[in-house]
């Protein structure tokens, strides 16, 4: 049988799949700071997110369709699993994410968001009956306790609504279902155009959820501000920047990164996205995290960081890395 997705065999070069990695997280950070642009703008979370997916899965069709053609092969066997990995793991993360980002500052969001690695752990555990090192129990008091600093719980919250904190960690949830789903199709597919057909099934869902007949498309061509001053910018290149600079690019970075580093220290290199993230915000938007929140974001990477290296079996996910949703 001919397989249409053998990778090629390459000389790892650490140097650069770090290099790819901390690029992707930037392109990632700032792709989080223009989605609020956009939402602020006023363009609903389920649209925006339609936008980003559909605009994705154009792009790597296109890209695919040109360089690869047959891989784009699929079976009606394969139509379920890339249904849900779609929906669940890339529809419903990045809306998810949207709304969180829309009620909170973008580096907090992904702080809750980027939980994920711990949900995986206990699930494989729990559920999975797959032995994990001691560490995990280390890893969920860090994020938890983390957590709690973060949404300062003794103020009532503070800046954080209930809505946006949930939101985010739904989201986590959907992204923990897109990592252990993709152990599973990465299998038998490779992760080019596993990603480039779960894009695709967020487009469909997106596209029955949020009919386009719906969607004023003259609304793309309004200006907006882009808090740089007095700079106006057409709504549409701000939805261009998200799906080819803050989806497409930053995913095939994150890809080739792969190569060069194990899943394990890509996943750990990327968790520096929220500080990027929050140092973006805050130049850009001027939101400022309070010192609470900057001690609980760090205690909660710790415990993502010892989370990422409690499984004690080998596996070869995640090869998208959470930054995909943001």
């Amino acid at each position: 049988m001919e397989d249409y997705g053998a990778p090629v065999p390459r000389l790892a070069r650490p140097v650069l799949g770090y290099a790819f990695t901390l690029a992707a997280a930037g392109f990632f950070a700032v792709n989080g700071t223009v989605s609020t642009l956009a939402l602020q703008a006023g363009i609903p979370a389920t649209r925006l997110t339609a936008l980003r997916c559909t605009g994705a899965a154009v792009g790597l069709l296109l890209v695919l369709a040109v360089a690869s053609p047959r891989r784009l092969r699929v079976t009606w066997r394969e139509v379920p699993f890339l249904a849900v990995f779609g929906v669940v793991g890339v529809a419903l993360t990045q809306f998810l994410y949207y709304v969180a980002i829309g009620r909170m500052p973008v580096g907090i969001a992904l702080v809750f968001e980027m939980t994920a690695p711990v949900f995986i752990a206990l699930y494989v555990w729990l559920v999975r009956g797959e032995r994990v090192r001691s560490r995990l129990w280390v890893a969920l008091l860090l994020s938890l306790g983390g957590l709690v600093l973060v949404a300062q719980v003794w103020e009532g919250g503070g800046s954080l609504q209930l809505t946006g904190v949930l939101a985010a960690l739904a989201a986590a949830l959907c992204l923990a279902t897109y990592y252990l789903m993709g152990e599973r199709g990465t299998v038998a597919r490779d992760p080019v155009t596993l990603a480039c057909w779960s894009f695709v099934a967020a487009a469909v869902f997106w596209a029955v959820a949020a009919p386009w007949w719906r969607f004023d498309a003259a609304v793309l061509g309004e200006r907006v501000p882009v808090s740089l001053g007095e700079l106006r910018l057409p709504l549409w290149l701000l939805v261009g920047w998200i799906v080819v600079l803050g989806a497409i690019v930053p995913f095939w970075l994150s890809i080739a990164a792969l190569p060069h580093l194990s899943p394990t220290t890509a996943g750990l290199v990327a968790t520096v996205e929220p500080v990027f993230a929050s140092i973006v915000a805050w130049l850009w938007l001027e939101q400022v995290l309070t010192g609470w929140q900057v001690a609980g974001g760090a205690v909660v990477l710790t415990g993502i960081a010892l989370a990422q290296t409690a499984r004690t079996a080998a596996v070869p996910v995640p090869e998208t890395p959470a930054a995909l949703s943001s």
